[in-house]
């Protein structure tokens, strides 16, 4: 067990894979903590076995217990990780290394004076590692793995550094045009095969690949089991962020995920990243693309925002913003009472704003 929390934190408690909240409760009788005597074991030796009291114990009242603290299930505290990784994203290109003290003076000959005192100015980026991740974001060990996968955050010597989107999308569709040129079966595809296909024809390092195909399948015994949905969605949601027009969007989409997996191509895929705006006759117009991981994280302002953004919701597109603020479908009913007035008409049940919200 480990409790977790910075001192502008609320402290939780996490085991090996669950996060709790921790909330102290008040008791209304006393509990007592109570140890044997250490007399007790001369006392048996001694006592005659017709004593009247041979049954009866003695005890050591050690302390008394007046609250104890509650545990309760809570979402882990997974937004930490997009401020702890601002400006380490990886995007393919190479940094440049300086190997020695010979290296570093010819790079300084070459520049002006001007750009030595920017570079002397600038901060140091520092590297995050696991470990430290694993330190100060509130999260059990099996939630922060899934939470780094999920977020698509890649570990290279040692660091942290978050995918790009635009480099994750042409990853993804090299993957599978390498899978057509080299007539690869989508579902037990050599993992060598395809790693040094990427590196040699595509220069992605093998480090990148491994990893990124372990985020969209399952690879055992040296073969890569594609999960096609995820691999889909995920370039979706790529494209989602450059087109607005729906059927250019499906067009592009269907295009990048070639004639195998086209069918798969379908805007409920994306449920959760966007919504559809309203035009100028009131009808559906553009979409937008509004990510569910960028609002923020607690129900009060996640509520406020969603009810800015459109004014009054329809169960079924409102729901999929909730899932990343709630443990379970049970707790986003609950947000959704407290926080939302639900309206039930022939068209199914709307949500609007409460008055007021509380914290």
């Amino acid at each position: 067990l480990t409790i977790k929390g910075r001192p502008n934190e609320d402290a939780v408690l996490c085991t090996n894979d669950t996060t709790y909240s921790m909330r102290s409760v008040v008791l209304s009788n006393s509990v007592l903590v109570v140890t044997p005597s250490d007399g007790d074991l001369q006392l048996e030796k001694d006592r005659p076995a017709e004593d009247a009291d041979a049954d009866r114990e003695a005890i050591v009242v050690r302390d008394q217990i007046n609250e104890v603290i509650e545990l309760s299930k809570c979402v882990p505290k997974l937004h930490q990780l997009a401020g702890l990784l601002r400006g380490k994203e990886y995007d393919g290109e190479e940094e440049d290394e300086m190997e020695d003290d010979e290296g570093v003076g010819s790079s300084w000959a070459v520049i002006s004076m001007e750009a030595k005192q920017e570079v002397q100015d600038a901060p140091a980026t520092q590297p995050v590692t696991y470990q430290s991740v694993r330190d100060s974001v509130q999260a059990s060990d099996a939630e922060l793995d899934r939470g780094l996968r999920d977020r698509r955050i890649l570990q290279l010597n040692g660091h942290l550094r978050p995918i790009s989107p635009s480099y994750l999308l042409r990853f993804l569709e090299l993957v599978l045009n390498q899978l057509v040129a080299h007539n690869l079966k989508p579902d037990a595809a050599p993992v060598e095969t395809l790693t040094n296909a990427l590196a040699d024809a595509d220069d992605v390092p093998r480090a990148v690949s491994g990893q990124v195909l372990g985020w969209f399948g399952t690879i055992a015994e040296g073969k890569w089991a594609m999960d096609a949905r995820a691999v889909v969605r995920e370039i979706g949601l790529g494209i989602l962020r450059e087109h607005r027009v729906k059927v250019a969007l499906l067009e592009r989409w269907r295009e990048a995920a070639t004639d195998a997996f086209e069918q798969l191509c379908e805007l409920p895929l994306l449920a959760g990243n966007y919504i559809v705006t309203t035009d100028l006759d009131g009808g559906p117009g553009p979409l937008k693309y509004f990510p569910s991981s960028a609002l923020p994280v607690a129900p009060a302002a996640r509520f406020g925002e969603l009810f800015l953004t459109r004014p009054k919701w329809k169960s079924e597109d409102i729901t999929p913003f909730l899932t990343d603020i709630a443990i379970d479908s049970k707790e986003r009913d609950k947000l959704l009472l407290k926080y939302a007035r639900a309206t039930t008409t022939p068209d199914g049940i709307w949500y609007t704003a409460r008055a007021q919200y509380a914290a």
